[in-house]
């Protein structure tokens, strides 16, 4: 996210919020961030820095935000742009792909799954994404759930 504090660009600046949701900014530290809407989070910011800042007028701007771990679809492998998407209702394989771009030359899509924690344990699903993707059988596009990794192996051959 962006925090920008007019009329005092030594103290804008970009953070990111790590897995404890609380962040550090200069002159204020350990902000809880989670839960918080940009207007919220702006006017706790207003409120700490106006310690050191006479009257601050704060703005937050969010970006990239894929939500926390639990919310999250990890892509990882062979992937053309591995990475980390938000979870969205009713979310399947093929929207994580178009995201991701799609597969590599070198991918296995065949071979691919995801791992998913179910019930506290974590199970193994085959996902056959080149049947999907390259011949356009639908029955391969299964939804994916909070939490999953969607890991896709380099073809051995």
């Amino acid at each position: 996210m962006e925090i920008v504090v007019w009329g005092n660009p030594e103290v804008s600046h970009s953070v990111i919020v790590p897995p404890d949701g609380r962040i550090n900014t200069p002159l204020v530290e350990d902000v809880p961030a989670t839960g918080k809407t940009s207007v919220e989070l702006a006017r706790d910011l207003e409120k700490a820095l106006s310690r050191y800042i006479k009257q601050p007028v704060v703005t937050v701007i969010l970006s990239g935000f894929v939500g926390p771990y639990s919310r999250q679809i990890r892509v990882v492998g062979e992937a053309a742009e591995p990475q980390t998407l938000q979870f969205s209702k009713g979310m399947t394989v093929m929207d994580v792909m178009i995201a991701v771009g799609g597969l590599t030359e070198f991918a296995d899509g065949n071979d691919a799954s995801i791992i998913r924690s179910v019930n506290g344990q974590r199970k193994q699903y085959a996902v056959r994404l080149d049947d999907l993707l390259k011949r356009g059988d639908i029955s391969a596009n299964v939804e994916v759930l909070p939490g999953d990794v969607l890991i896709i192996p380099e073809s051995l051959l």
